[in-house]
């Protein structure tokens, strides 16, 4: 049986996690690299928790191209790498691997996806205040971009647990020379951060499916003058993001987090430009056409 597109030449690019089955990640690789006339393929491979060591030794034996990293492998996979990138080493994760003739390095898209959704916003961070809500993987990626910027921004970060945020911050003060100010995510220190931001960055899982209704921001505390990003990115609107645009504030839906993340994983993995909007429209078209 012959499958047009698909030859002993075809390079191949996958992503790995656990668990992978709902990933929009192939149906978005593989609609950049038909745009682009690449003979790349994208796949998805299961790789459970504690087999990362197998996984890595399996992309150098059969040549694999690239490798997005999600969940339970970020952090696993750094010791496995022959290098990995500044910025990554600095965030403590990869969500990104290169295969250049069996020399793995690591990078991580994260922060630099959420830069591009701001900047195709017309929003520029730099030397604002951002207040983030959130002290995990996305919200420790996202905060080391901000405090790369020159100038750089005043962030206030408001986080669940304690021990993640207090690390988060020292990492931060250290490895970045952030300047930022960290507190337990309340009620009290949401609106006393709202108050004082220019940018409210959203970087939990709080408005995701089954809380769609909920928000860690009361409405009547968002303003015209806010730019309020979501990196929650399905539903597409969230609760924070409907609430900010009726108050007049500038949205930022968090799937151009999703898609920024990736074209800077095409663009690592070809050499080429990332066709961002036939990603964009392959990641609407697989959530159903959701605006």
């Amino acid at each position: 049986m012959d499958f047009p597109g698909i030859s002993a030449r075809t390079r191949i690019c996958a992503v790995m996690g656990d668990p992978v089955e709902h990933s929009l990640s192939p149906r978005i690789h593989n609609a950049a690299f038909a745009a682009a006339g690449l003979d790349f393929a994208y796949v998805a491979f299961h790789v459970t928790r504690g087999d990362a060591a197998r996984a890595m030794a399996g992309v150098r034996a059969l040549g694999i191209r690239g490798l997005s990293v999600t969940i339970p492998h970020k952090l696993d996979v750094i010791p496995l790498l022959d290098e990995v990138d500044a910025a990554a080493r600095l965030i403590g994760s990869v969500n990104t691997i290169v295969n250049d003739a069996g020399a793995l390095t690591g990078y991580s898209t994260d922060g630099p996806g959420a830069l591009r959704a701001l900047a195709a916003a017309g929003v520029d961070p730099a030397g604002k205040r951002v207040l983030m809500l959130g002290s995990g993987g996305a919200a420790r990626a996202v905060a080391f971009a901000l405090a790369a910027l020159d100038p750089r921004p005043r962030l206030r970060i408001l986080g669940v647990e304690a021990a993640e945020l207090a690390r988060l911050a020292a990492d931060l003060r250290a490895r970045a020379g952030a300047d930022l100010e960290a507190a337990a995510l309340a009620p009290e220190s949401v609106a006393a951060g709202v108050k004082d931001a220019d940018i409210i960055l959203h970087a939990t899982p709080v408005g995701m499916a089954p809380k769609t209704g909920a928000s860690l921001v009361p409405p009547g505390l968002i303003g015209p003058r806010h730019t309020v990003f979501d990196a929650v990115y399905t539903p597409r609107e969230t609760k924070l993001l409907a609430d900010a645009k009726a108050a007049g504030a500038k949205i930022v839906p968090g799937l151009g987090m999703f898609v920024g993340q990736a074209a800077a994983q095409f663009e690592l993995w070809t050499g080429r430009p990332a066709p961002v909007e036939v990603m964009t429209r392959a990641a609407l078209s697989a959530l159903g056409g959701e605006r």
